[in-house]
């Protein structure tokens, strides 16, 4: 029986316990326009204050996803090469799917912040420094839980069928309704590059928030891949800092568009439900 595993030791029992934090409070947080993360629509920056506090969004989101892009690549180049390098005194992560699967993620979305996405503001430079502290720990903890021996072969094969499954459904949504919201921006007239558009298309018309649930698609895709507790924790923890954005969102959807353009019963993030 391939039973979840968690990191072990004292080390393994704070890690836990952070995680467990941050899954009970995240939602809480997000909902809060006081204390919610900064950036994107929320960011409380001045579109035209280029000061050195600041950067321009692109820049930001750029901020917050290259670290653990590169952390989660090269644990997995490091794993792959480890018997060839002289480091015997580091213990590296065995590659595993996982990893791959965060490596894939945080590529993704480094792309689509050079290439699909549109950008108007700018955003203070501590949040996502912060943030891209968080996603670069997400994308080490993914590596060493997933890199652990100790996984029963024959539950693998299924448990990694499933997870490659619902990582592929989850970057493929993801990515097809990040590219209606961008080519919503994109529209001719109504300075529509700066202004806000009302979402639509896809699962636009039953959430405000598609893309937040294909992305928790994907992070369940990579917690099953792990069979690990810290990862599942990560994914309950992502969770609930997704459907406490997806929260905020619908809130702002329906302050700045009308009834007929935005209708006040549309879900946040689950179809019919939540």
């Amino acid at each position: 029986m391939d039973i979840p595993e968690t990191f072990p030791g004292p080390t393994g029992q704070i890690i836990t316990a952070l995680q467990v934090f941050v899954a009970a409070t995240s939602y809480s947080t997000e909902t809060n326009a006081k204390t919610r993360a900064q950036y994107s629509k929320f960011s409380q920056a001045n579109a035209k204050d280029a000061s050195a506090k600041t950067w321009p969004s692109r820049a930001a989101m750029m901020v917050i996803y290259t670290p653990a892009f590169v952390v989660s690549s090269a644990l997995l180049f490091l794993g792959l090469e480890g018997a060839n390098l002289p480091i015997d005194a580091i213990s590296i992560p065995a590659p595993s799917l996982a990893a791959l699967f965060c490596a894939i993620h945080f590529a993704k979305r480094c792309l689509e912040v050079l290439f699909v996405h549109k950008y108007s503001g700018r955003t203070d430079r501590g949040t996502p420094t912060m943030i891209s502290v968080v996603y670069a720990l997400y994308a080490t903890l993914v590596a060493y839980a997933a890199g652990m021996e100790g996984h029963d072969h024959d539950a693998a094969v299924t448990r990694l069928g499933v997870g490659t499954t619902l990582f592929s459904v989850g970057i493929a949504g993801n990515f097809y309704h990040h590219y209606l919201l961008a080519r919503l921006r994109s529209l001719p007239g109504k300075d529509a590059k700066s202004k806000y558009v009302a979402p639509r298309g896809g699962l636009f018309r039953c959430v405000a928030c598609p893309h937040y649930l294909f992305e928790l698609f994907g992070w369940l895709g990579i917690a099953i891949a792990a069979n690990h507790v810290n990862v599942y924790l990560l994914f309950a923890g992502m969770t609930s800092y997704l459907a406490g954005r997806s929260v905020a969102q619908n809130d702002f959807n329906r302050r700045t568009f009308n009834e007929k353009a935005w209708p006040h019963s549309r879900k946040n993030l689950i179809p019919f439900v939540f």
